[in-house]
């Protein structure tokens, strides 16, 4: 089966045999960056004022399991997530496939939660690479084989922790690498260039008038080198 019917099976037919076997916080003691705010977080198919970041694990059977891990990100304009569609289905069929997923539950870019809100969702990002890769025995998963998959503005974040990531924006005394090893980019939103951009995630991440250097360092076309990890595009 071709990359892209693979993709297409993954976001479109998932079948369910899979649940969730565990959530946890993405932190453990204080979040970074934040602060307290009145604002609730929502339930459902599209989440919202998500402030407390959570990782939903879904685990293959023994018999399966390959050893890769894919975090999953879903998207929703950086206003919100596609929770359901672009997070609990994709990882369901991982899971099916012997890959272990971990939909990842990030905080959403605040004046109101956050002291910065550009740099909240990465630093959610990175702390599930380094969670991850830190626990990899503990889930059967091979820390060389730690990839990302996001979705439109969760393919922003995920491509942008691709190429930033030696740039730590978390506590990683340990040095634990945040690079992941692979990245799958489903209609993502790469660049934040006026005339390639999708509008609204740039206004909810970066404001209304970014300028041209922070503009610059949220684009991920720009930022890609030599030790970029490979990315799949659909």
């Amino acid at each position: 089966m071709k990359p892209f019917a693979i993709i297409c099976a993954i976001m479109l037919t998932a079948s369910f045999t899979i649940t969730a076997q565990e959530q946890i916080d993405l932190y453990q003691g204080n979040i970074p960056n934040s602060k307290k705010s009145g604002i609730t977080e929502t339930s459902g198919g599209f989440i919202r004022g998500v402030t407390i970041p959570k990782l939903e694990i879904y685990l293959p059977e023994k018999d399966k399991a390959n050893g890769c891990a894919i975090i999953v990100i879903p998207g929703g304009g950086y206003s919100g997530l596609t929770y359901q569609f672009e997070g609990v289905r994709p990882a369901r069929e991982l899971a099916n496939n012997g890959i272990t997923a971990f939909v990842l539950k990030y905080r959403l870019p605040h004046d109101s939660t956050m002291i910065d809100k550009k740099i909240g969702p990465l630093q959610d990002a990175q702390q599930a690479l380094k969670r991850i890769r830190e626990n990899a025995s503990k889930w059967g998963i091979d820390p060389a084989r730690i990839g990302l998959m996001g979705s439109s503005a969760g393919g922003h974040l995920a491509s942008i922790i691709a190429t930033r990531f030696e740039e730590a924006l978390i506590d990683n005394k340990e040095g634990t690498s945040l690079r992941p090893d692979f990245m799958i980019l489903i209609y993502p939103v790469t660049s934040m260039q006026d005339h390639l951009t999708h509008l609204d995630s740039r206004k909810a991440l970066l404001g209304d008038n970014p300028s041209k250097d922070l503009i610059d360092k949220f684009s991920s076309e720009l930022q890609v080198t030599e030790k970029t990890p490979p990315a799949y595009l659909s």
